[in-house]
């Protein structure tokens, strides 16, 4: 994979969706944090359902404080490992409360060291929230770069640490959405759309499908 085949790709997904962002439903970086916060190991759709009740009755560090463990499970409950997510939450906005003016940091160190935040979660937030060009590379992320050839790699560190080298800079901050949507509805995991594919013709991948 040339530079010129990675700057036609990201110009094409561009142009199909030239403002996409995260599928989370969110109005303040508190929100998005708590929705990436519960996304792990669950789709996006579990989580707007869950936050979509949850947020109108506690949308900060203090009100979900003053939930209490059991009331937050009870919001979350149809949320995978919701028991663990509703623990880090809480100790989360202590933090946020404690050390930052119940404000949501905006660098990796400080969100990396809130309990439930790794190094995927952090990068979401400083992308979207703070419009920082991070790239989170999840399970979809990692699958198109892998199979495109974009930017291949052994693990989500060496892909990540690929993409924000070789992605042109210009499409840096949106990548990021453009390759998780682009693996969530055409470059599926176990047959690909690779006739509804924007960018086969660019693809390195070998087993290509007539799939739409």
């Amino acid at each position: 994979m040339n530079a010129s085949k990675r700057h036609q790709i990201f110009s094409r997904l561009r142009e199909q969706n030239p403002h996409p962002t995260t599928e989370l439903e969110y109005s303040t970086p508190f929100e998005l944090l708590i929705a990436v916060i519960l996304s792990a190991q669950a789709t996006d759709v579990g989580v707007n359902k869950a936050t979509r009740k949850l947020f109108p009755v506690a949308n900060t560090p203090e009100l979900i404080l003053s939930l209490g463990l059991e009331n937050l499970k009870s919001y979350i409950r149809t949320i995978g490992l919701y028991n663990s997510k509703a623990e880090n939450i809480l100790k989360t906005c202590q933090l946020l409360i404690e050390l930052h003016n119940s404000s949501v940091p905006s660098t990796r160190e400080a969100l990396e060291a809130l309990p439930g935040v790794g190094r995927k979660t952090a990068n979401v937030v400083l992308n979207t929230a703070f419009g920082q060009p991070t790239m989170a590379v999840d399970t979809h992320i990692f699958r198109v770069s892998n199979r495109t050839r974009i930017a291949p790699g052994k693990n989500v560190l060496e892909v990540e640490n690929k993409l924000v080298r070789f992605i042109p800079t210009e499409f840096l901050l949106d990548a990021h959405h453009w390759l998780i949507l682009h693996g969530r509805y055409v470059c599926i995991a176990r047959k690909p759309k690779c006739g509804a594919c924007i960018i086969e013709d660019l693809c390195e991948y070998k087993n290509k499908t007539e799939e739409a």
